[in-house]
């Protein structure tokens, strides 16, 4: 949708872009208790980017559902940013559902993949045999 406010569209994509094109080395920093990450967002852009490109090796296509099953991190952050940039539709998986609940949002979503925190790996292992989505 086109306005006057702007001669483009204002999507994930375009601000990765602009941000990096005129904010190269602008800081992104999460928190985790006393812990800080720290990357420019020239440095955000370019992970975004290769996961982006992972994805598509992966076959994961415009129009597909990529699930998050994250903490709220700077891994995360290049999820959101990577997923929608490359026409793919991300969905965030609540944290705090029991195990039968989460497995029935990812299949009810359908989703193809779903991205995991390490930490989180137990969880999702423990559904993995009713998972009928994903790859």
């Amino acid at each position: 949708m086109q306005s006057t406010m702007q001669d483009g569209d204002l999507t994930i994509t375009d601000i990765l872009r602009r941000g990096a094109r005129v904010f190269p080395e602008s800081q992104v920093v999460s928190f985790k208790g006393e812990s800080s990450t720290r990357g420019s967002f020239a440095e955000v852009a370019e992970r975004a980017g290769r996961l982006a490109g992972a994805l598509k090796r992966l076959g994961i296509q415009p129009g597909d559902r990529v699930g998050t099953l994250c903490w709220n991190n700077q891994e995360h952050l290049e999820a959101y940013l990577a997923v929608p940039s490359m026409g793919a539709v991300l969905h965030t998986l609540n944290l705090r559902l029991d195990p039968q609940q989460l497995a029935y949002v990812i299949n009810h979503a359908e989703d193809r993949v779903v991205l995991v925190d390490a930490s989180l790996i137990p969880l999702l292992a423990a559904i993995r045999s009713h998972l009928t989505t994903i790859e």
